[in-house]
């Protein structure tokens, strides 16, 4: 880690240690302080989901994940910054699902326009499942509920591995380093992770 990352590391930690101990305005100095990771986690997950993106950018899902956030730092008590941000990532999913449910049904003002939803929703090399593209617009959806509820169903170690390289980005260098474990090592858990979540699916991937 950098000197910067390392007093970005320090100062949440101290903040999660406020948090344990009862202090609740903790929240606000977390979300500070995650605030710019937050706002790239938003950007990068938004891109996964066109048909939202069409009517609602990237400060709009920031600012409704950061809501969700600060509501669940009020009764979780992550232990680590990189817990934070699983937290996080947790928050950007739940109110992109939302939206993209509310965009999909017959009375919303979205089912009024065409879109074109342009590049894939999903990275097709961080989970090569098969795809049914005829599928309905609610059953598309279902299937990313079900894409995401594998993932929290997965073994602890399994489930941080996915968080770090589905939902955050991380490489696999920095995720070695930051679990202080091999690059090989990184590849088999991903590769378990991944595998994992494609039998929950019955090898169904969500478009």
């Amino acid at each position: 880690m950098t000197a910067d990352q390392d007093a970005h590391a320090a100062a949440c930690s101290a903040c999660l240690e406020q948090l344990a101990a009862g202090d609740l305005s903790a929240r606000d100095r977390i979300l500070e302080l995650c605030a710019t990771r937050l706002r790239a986690l938003a950007s990068r997950m938004l891109d996964r989901y066109p048909a939202v993106r069409r009517w609602d950018d990237t400060d709009d899902v920031f600012q409704n994940a950061a809501l969700r956030l600060h509501h669940a730092l009020g009764t979780l008590r992550p232990q680590a910054p990189r817990d934070v941000m699983m937290l996080a990532a947790a928050q950007v999913r739940r109110e992109l699902l939302d939206l993209a449910r509310r965009y999909a049904g017959p009375q919303s003002h979205a089912a009024h326009h065409d879109t074109n939803l342009g590049a894939a929703e999903f990275d097709p090399d961080a989970a090569p499942f098969h795809t049914d593209r005829s599928a309905a617009p609610d059953a598309r959806l279902d299937r990313w509920s079900q894409f995401h509820a594998a993932i929290d169903e997965l073994p602890a170690e399994s489930r941080e591995m996915f968080h770090l390289v589905w939902y955050l980005g991380a490489d696999q260098k920095t995720i070695a380093r930051l679990l202080d474990c091999s690059k090989r090592t990184v590849k088999t858990r991903w590769r378990a992770a991944r595998d994992a979540v494609k039998a929950a699916l019955d090898g169904q991937r969500p478009e």
